[in-house]
């Protein structure tokens, strides 16, 4: 089994040189540092976990909370955090914030006192929440927020909710829809609530009164999404289009839409936000906002781990279309 002493040995280098190297430190010339990685990717190296803890007081540990109730939306993102955890010799830890965790204390200094993590990473709607980023900078631990909206502790990685939002509604005008429900994001979610405040905007722009008996009340889930449908399509006018504030939603916009016999996107048309794989399976194919999931958790990684002090971009986004809309008028 090779060790840092043989890498050193093929790159040419200090050991002292490959340490900084593997622990990502500043100060290293490109050159040197690339040769030393092709060093390590030839002799396969694998540095000592345990050594390294003792060495930089690390643990190489990353803990990601999550309370999101999309599944889909929650396993895309610890995808690209944890391919990425690999790929910089750390280790993701995956704590789910349960329902009965109204007070998140616990949680939190049960990490932090056992596992020592050297980042947390959260997921709306815990990002925005109040007591939660009290208590991270109190702990002094460092902080990824997913979609945060308020201000607070640690770096923030997300999309524009509102514009996204905005140029969904913006296309189902464009597809002659006059009258628009709205499947809300649940009030907690601050990030998504913004997804509202978008189509609002998009209406008001068009000259479209926003009807309060168009919108519907949804927590995220596909039962939710099932719910508000059946409220918004037993109205005698009912909306042409249905926009739900996210996909597992919109497939329950679509399932309670034909439980009612309604021919998709002939009678409805509908549309939602995440792009998760069900979206390419379901009937008909759902027109979707992408965002860029694995990617933001990805990149969450890099910037807590070894990020610079830069604000990030806002990722982009893209609107696909599929065969859920259909041109009316």
């Amino acid at each position: 089994m090779a060790t840092i002493i043989d890498v050193a040995q093929r790159a040419g280098v200090s050991i002292k040189t490959v340490s900084r190297v593997l622990n990502r430190e500043p100060h290293v010339r490109d050159a040197v540092r690339q040769k030393v990685l092709e060093a390590v990717e030839a002799l396969g190296y694998r540095p000592n976990q345990s050594a390294r803890r003792m060495a930089g007081r690390k643990s190489f540990l990353v803990a990601y909370l999550y309370s999101n109730p999309s599944p889909a939306y929650t396993t895309a993102v610890q995808s690209g955090a944890a391919r990425c955890c690999r790929e910089l010799g750390y280790h993701l830890v995956v704590e789910p914030v349960l329902p009965e965790d109204e007070d998140l204390s616990p949680v939190i200094d049960r990490l932090v006192s056992t596992l020592a993590p050297d980042l947390l990473l959260v997921a709306p709607p815990i990002s925005d929440d109040a007591d939660f980023l009290a208590l991270v900078e109190r702990k002094g631990t460092p902080l990824v927020r997913i979609a945060g909206v308020v201000p607070g502790p640690g770096k923030i990685i997300s999309v524009d909710d509102r514009e996204a939002a905005y140029r969904m509604t913006r296309y189902l005008i464009g597809m002659g829809h006059r009258r628009i429900g709205v499947v809300r994001p649940p009030e907690d979610h601050l990030s998504a609530r913004a997804r509202f405040d978008g189509f609002v905007d998009a209406m008001e722009e068009a000259g479209l009164p926003v009807d309060p008996k168009c919108l519907a009340p949804g927590r995220f889930t596909f039962e939710s999404g099932k719910s508000a449908a059946a409220r918004l399509l037993a109205r005698a006018e009912r909306p042409t289009a249905i926009f739900a504030t996210n996909d597992e939603m919109a497939l329950g916009v679509l399932a309670q839409a034909h439980d009612m016999g309604l021919s998709l996107p002939q009678d409805l048309s509908v549309a939602g936000f995440d792009d998760i794989p069900a979206t390419r399976t379901c009937w008909p194919l759902l027109t979707t906002i992408r965002q860029p999931l694995e990617e933001l958790g990805r990149l969450a990684i890099i910037e807590g781990i070894g990020g610079t002090d830069a604000p990030r971009p806002v990722l982009d986004y893209r609107l696909v279309e599929r065969d859920s809309v259909a041109r009316i008028g």
